[in-house]
């Protein structure tokens, strides 16, 4: 598969990566003069989305961000898949660094990975974009079905959808920007030097960069200082009343339509995806707030 890969032949060690949910095939790669690489395999379908995710990749790298950077990119194993290849992040997940340090570091890092995410959103969507509010509405309303086809419910479905109808107003003339597409500790890298950065960039789209926030859900689990510090970085200590009304309106929606996405990953995920509809019931003691009740205001 890999040795029509014009540098294959340079490389001494390819070792597969298993972590992760995309369905592209992912090693960690060394050549002949120890330089560490990572490469994505797809099926030669997926070139043309690959490819325009190649591009966003290049243009965020011009931002300065700490990220694994585009080196190349083609057609491998006769043409049946494509290739991409990007440098090596050196560091260790933050999901497993941040539980061993101080809510203080914790929190840095958070900062930190704040201001990574407010660097991504510079980048606008294209003028021709269909507008927010119909495209997010559009989405409601799919989750919404799917999840009273899928057979699975959660408790306090019911105030989980008013909450979200109630609302919907706020998703009126927001602006889109360029979205990672899964921002949250699972996918961020701490360095030995305590330096954050981000990887995984196989879901990137348009939209409110707001919505981003969604996946706090995750990095809440693992670290209440570093959720805060996320949101204290991207708005530089200046949090906007309306943002607190968005998230929740966005971590409503996705934990409606997380159960029928975990039913294809098993028992585990669906109880996990339960889990978490009950701790975002939590968060917003029962909806009567909008608010999170984790959340701390910078001093």
């Amino acid at each position: 598969m890999l040795e029509d890969i014009p540098q294959y032949s340079s490389w001494v060690k390819i070792e597969p990566i298993v972590k992760g949910w995309s369905l592209d095939k992912k090693y960690y790669v060394e050549n002949d003069i120890g330089e560490k690489m990572l490469l994505r395999i797809s099926d030669i379908s997926e070139y043309p989305s690959k490819h325009q995710e190649y591009e966003y990749i290049k243009s965020l790298a011009k931002l300065e961000i700490n990220m694994p950077l585009p080196l190349d990119i083609g057609v491998c194993a006769n043409n049946t898949c494509m290739y991409s290849l990007f440098t090596w992040l050196e560091g260790d997940d933050a999901e497993s660094v941040l539980p061993n340090q101080s809510t203080t570091q914790q929190y840095e890092h958070g900062l930190n990975a704040g201001k990574i995410l407010r660097k991504i959103h510079s980048i606008l969507a294209p003028i021709n974009q269909q507008d927010w509010e119909k495209r997010f509405n559009n989405k409601i309303q799919q989750k919404f079905i799917i999840y009273a086809e899928c057979g699975i419910k959660f408790d306090h479905d019911s105030e989980f959808i008013n909450f979200i109808n109630e609302n919907r107003s706020y998703l009126a003339n927001r602006p889109q920007v360029l979205h990672h597409g899964d921002f949250h500790i699972g996918n961020l890298i701490i360095s030995s030097e305590g330096i954050v950065g981000i990887i995984d960039f196989n879901r990137m789209d348009y939209g409110d960069p707001w919505e981003e926030f969604n996946r706090c859900v995750f990095s809440w689990r693992v670290s209440v200082p570093f959720t805060i510090g996320q949101i204290h970085g991207y708005f530089d200590n200046n949090v906007p009343d309306l943002f607190f009304r968005l998230m929740a309106l966005y971590v409503a929606t996705n934990s409606v339509g997380s159960i029928h996405w975990a039913i294809e990953y098993g028992k585990n995920e669906i109880e996990t995806m339960l889990t978490i509809a009950e701790n975002v019931f939590q968060w917003y003691d029962g909806f009567k707030t909008y608010i999170p009740i984790w959340y701390q205001a910078p001093n």
